[in-house]
């Protein structure tokens, strides 16, 4: 059943992927009315999260902030849905990566690299990295992700995110493909999305974001001590509509003698700067803060 389900939803979506992304544009334009007006999708949840943000903005600038979120949210879902018919060389166009240099510097070293990122801009044009890195010698570029509960839409997401070539590593899977790809020989760039809500049994390290006391995903630094990979972070800016930049910052070169928790923090800063700089492009309907530090005394 979800075999079928999964190739009609397929056949549904497909048509859309092959017009330009202009007239998607329009269609999500159409879809932010919908969305915002008739469905309210999580409209009390996002209110809550930016007032708690941004607890100095006037009702007026805050409902400006909120409808901009959910604009930028529409022209994400039609944009994912294009890469199923967009060609490297707009893809190229369309996500330009800047300091890359940096990420190839230590591949070529044959040091893997951990690539820290948010819910920010199009995170799932991200995987398009495939583009700007030399593959000599070769080298495996993923992505870790958490696998959805609908195993339709997990699928599809999936197979969106290899369209690069790109591999998809479950979350629940990673440590022992890692050691799969040590004992092969094989280099690797992974992409981490850290800026989710850990799990209720792996609040290991708060810190204050975005004006509020936050648990932080740990994994992606303690994947690098143990392997010795480099840690970046990809800052995020869109430029037009439809057109972003990825600029690659360092931040552990040697993540073994970094201090506890240091990679950590330093990517909840550089991701509340990309936040602050341009709120909207944040995912700001996800229930970042569903735990307390007080649940944990």
């Amino acid at each position: 059943m979800n075999r079928f389900l999964y190739h009609i939803i397929y056949a549904l979506i497909y048509p859309a992927a092959c017009l330009p992304l202009g007239w998607l544009q329009r269609i999500a334009g159409g879809l932010f009315y919908w969305v915002y007006y008739v469905a309210r999708y999580r409209r009390k949840l996002t209110r809550n999260n930016l007032q708690n943000a941004f607890p100095d903005l006037s009702e007026v600038d805050l409902i400006a902030l909120e409808k901009k979120f959910y604009r930028h949210f529409c022209d994400y879902f039609f944009e994912t849905i294009k890469l199923m018919r967009i060609s490297d060389t707009e893809m190229k166009k369309r996500f330009i990566f800047r300091n890359m240099e940096t990420v190839q510097s230590f591949l070529d070293v044959n040091q893997p690299v951990i690539l820290m990122l948010g819910h920010y801009g199009n995170w799932e044009w991200v995987t398009s990295i495939t583009l700007w890195t030399r593959n000599e010698p070769p080298v495996t570029i993923g992505q870790i992700y958490r696998p959805l509960k609908n195993q339709v839409f997990d699928k599809l997401f999936l197979n969106l995110r290899k369209r690069f070539h790109s591999v998809g590593f479950p979350k629940i899977d990673i440590y022992r493909e890692i050691i799969r790809m040590r004992r092969a020989g094989q280099n690797w760039l992974l992409g981490f999305i850290s800026d989710q809500k850990p799990s209720a049994n792996s609040l290991h390290y708060w810190t204050e974001f975005l004006h509020q006391d936050t648990p932080a995903l740990i994994g992606a630094e303690r994947i690098a001590k143990q392997t010795g990979a480099a840690v970046c972070y990809l800052d995020i800016t869109q430029v037009k509509r439809g057109f972003y930049e990825g600029k690659v910052e360092l931040i552990s070169a040697d993540p073994k003698e970094t201090p506890e928790f240091e990679i950590t923090e330093k990517y909840m800063r550089a991701m509340e700067r990309s936040i602050l700089r341009n709120p909207a492009l944040w995912l700001w309907s996800h229930n970042r803060w569903k735990y307390k530090r007080i649940d944990q005394s």
